[in-house]
């Protein structure tokens, strides 16, 4: 092959690469779904109820004690209700991702790769958080529920929740607002319902990628961008974060047998590098 005919394939590769890249995330694809008013209305009403169960089950299940029978069993009884409301409420749509050579795709690359990007930017904020100590405390506490109990059960525990979360909250809630105030109105009832978790790091978390969420929904016109990007983050999320911490507990420990040297016995701390009670 000659020089110049290498360079042209080279050249058509880019030009049909650059070509599949997605349009911005502010780029809405021309599609639209109508319902008759009949169905909007009974999907508001399914859509009102299903919030205040899930909200209640929600808050119930960061009550109960991490990795106990309880804890699972409420947890499943969330991704039900949030899985089953947004079912029950009418018709959703997996939604389209539209190329700069205008051809509709169903989303799958780009929002594996959004999670991606939206872990990174979680576990750098998480390094400055543990300088915190409010925010360390909150996401400690957290992470309690990822490190107790059965890693496997975790790690459904927490994919089916996100499924359940996106078919409700991207699925059924969105659909049941006004398109010009979905993106807002839909972030403030998911930061809402996660507010009864009690805990400020969830809150956070929520608005930030429910801000995320609701803009792949409004962009593709359906669910599947938004699920494949929560499920991507949630699972490097309690695979890594975790680490992050308790390497960060093991230090402070260390830090804290030097500075009582040998008068303190390694056995007076206790895993979480509290010094144990000495009984006097």
């Amino acid at each position: 092959m000659t020089p110049s005919g290498n360079t042209g394939w080279q050249q058509r590769a880019r030009d049909g690469f650059g070509q599949r890249l997605p349009m911005s995330i502010m780029h809405v694809v021309p599609i639209e779904h109508c319902e008759p008013a009949a169905v909007v209305r009974e999907r508001r009403r399914i859509v009102a109820g299903v919030s205040l169960l899930g909200t209640g089950l929600l808050g119930m299940s960061f009550s109960a004690r991490p990795g106990s029978k309880e804890f699972y069993g409420l947890t499943a009884a969330v991704a039900a209700t949030w899985t089953a409301g947004g079912l029950l409420s009418g018709p959703l749509h997996l939604g389209w991702i539209q190329g700069r050579d205008q051809r509709l795709r169903r989303p799958i690359f780009t929002p594996v790769a959004t999670g991606v990007g939206a872990f990174g930017f979680f576990y750098g904020c998480a390094l400055v958080a543990r300088n915190i100590p409010p925010l360390d405390r909150a996401i400690s506490n957290v992470l309690t529920f990822a490190e107790e109990g059965s890693s496997p059960l975790n790690v459904a525990t927490t994919m089916v929740n996100g499924l359940g979360e996106e078919v409700f909250f991207r699925g059924a809630l969105y659909a049941a607002l006004d398109a010009n105030r979905a993106v807002m109105a839909s972030t403030a009832v998911y930061t809402l319902a996660t507010a009864s978790t009690r805990n400020p790091a969830l809150m956070l978390a929520a608005g930030v990628m429910g801000t995320l969420f609701s803009l792949q929904r409004r962009a593709s016109g359906g669910l599947q961008a938004p699920l494949l990007t929560h499920l991507t983050w949630s699972a490097l999320m309690v695979r890594f974060l975790p680490r992050l911490f308790q390497r960060a507990r093991s230090t402070d420990l260390s830090a804290r047998i030097n500075q009582q040297g040998d008068r303190t016995p390694l056995a007076k701390f206790d895993e979480t590098g509290k010094q144990a009670s000495t009984g006097r």
